[in-house]
């Protein structure tokens, strides 16, 4: 159940949302199950066939149109939206349109993440309304974190840092599977209380290859290996990627390694209030670029975090979305060298009025693992 602290919290964004909703010309927002719905309301709602969905009046009504059965799972949070429940043998999106009512001349927002069925009987029950996507009002929300949120990140991140300086000091891993390997970082990371779910670790060539899917190669003397993970902590996500390399490191790869290191390091120390998004991917580009790397860096420097492991906003070129105080994102720029290895350094930051702030301090000096 919420508690009163968190529901206050909670009460905050709704009003919140509803201040937007009006600069955007919403009359309603409607949010399904999602990590935009845990934000506004705390409530995990099942996502399957059964609708959840939360509305939001820009005259202050709300509602909870939650299945009976699943009633209890939100029970406590009423005081954020009265609930509607809906019995087995009822069509819920009836509920709602008898909630909006006459919706001619209306506009309704949608929120990411409602099944298109959803949207689809919505639209059919609710004539009259005009549809739109509700995006915006969610991503003005989410893409600048409150102090909470950034206690939650601050904490996944100290975890999963230990855990990783742990696993480093503490497992061998060669002869190990790509898969044992991760596994046996997972190990470390349960220990520090966060959930395994799966990593990336990509051993020998297969580090090219950024979003390579872990398997059961057998790890190497003289393998470069980029492991990419992360867990959560009160819903907020740890991400981070780190890349060791198994025996002595050749000279291609150390000249290769302090590149990403020192890109990753310029983006970090380009955030500031106001800069455009695109100058952090900038600032790491230049340097890989001017080391004549260009082509081998295939993917943007950094994507927002939160709730999600991707969020807005987007280090990429053509974003010139101003760096706000408390927005959270990536740093990772990387080399991917075909057919021999790749590296990638990553660490969450997010900005501050003084510039940027890590949540990951671990080593990021090249590591040399058995």
């Amino acid at each position: 159940m919420a508690t009163v602290e968190n529901l206050a919290t909670y009460a905050a964004r709704i009003a919140r949302a509803r201040e937007v909703m009006a600069q955007e010309g919403l009359d309603y927002l409607v949010v399904g199950p999602s990590s935009d719905l845990f934000y506004l309301t705390g409530y995990d709602a099942h996502v399957s066939e059964r609708l959840n969905l939360l509305i939001i009046g820009k005259n202050g009504e709300t509602a909870m149109v939650v299945p009976v059965l699943e009633a209890p799972l939100y029970a406590g949070r009423e005081s954020l939206a009265p609930t509607i429940t809906w019995t087995e043998t009822e069509t819920p999106t009836h509920k709602v349109a008898e909630f909006i009512g006459d919706a001619t001349g209306k506009t309704v927002g949608v929120a990411n993440n409602l099944w298109a069925s959803f949207l689809l009987r919505l639209q059919n029950h609710v004539p009259g309304a005009k549809w739109e996507t509700g995006n915006e009002v969610m991503r003005t929300l989410r893409m600048t974190k409150d102090a909470d949120e950034i206690e939650a990140l601050t904490e996944v991140g100290r975890r999963t840092d230990a855990a990783w300086t742990a696993f480093v000091e503490g497992a061998r891993i060669t002869g190990l599977t790509e898969s044992e390997a991760a596994r046996k970082l997972g190990e470390y990371m349960e220990q520090q209380g966060l959930a395994w779910k799966g990593g990336i670790a990509a051993s020998g060539p297969n580090s090219a290859s950024p979003h390579h899917h872990t398997g059961d190669r057998v790890i190497q003397q003289g393998d470069a290996i980029v492991f990419d993970w992360g867990s959560s902590w009160k819903g907020y996500k740890s991400d981070i990627t780190r890349t060791v390399f198994v025996g002595e490191p050749t000279e291609e790869f150390r000249r290769v390694y302090e590149i990403v290191k020192q890109a990753n390091q310029a983006a970090f120390e380009a955030i500031k209030p106001g800069v455009a998004c695109q100058e952090i991917d900038r600032a790491a580009r230049k340097v890989i670029s001017d080391a004549g790397y260009g082509e081998a860096f295939i993917h943007r420097t950094g994507h927002g975090l939160g709730l999600d492991g991707h969020e807005e906003p987007y280090m990429v070129e053509g974003n010139t979305l101003p760096l706000e105080v408390g927005m959270v994102f990536s740093d990772e720029p990387g080399i991917y060298l075909e057919g021999k290895f790749g590296v990638r350094i990553e660490d969450i930051v997010y900005c501050t009025e003084e510039g940027g702030v890590r949540f990951n301090e671990a080593n990021r000096d090249l590591t040399v693992m058995d």
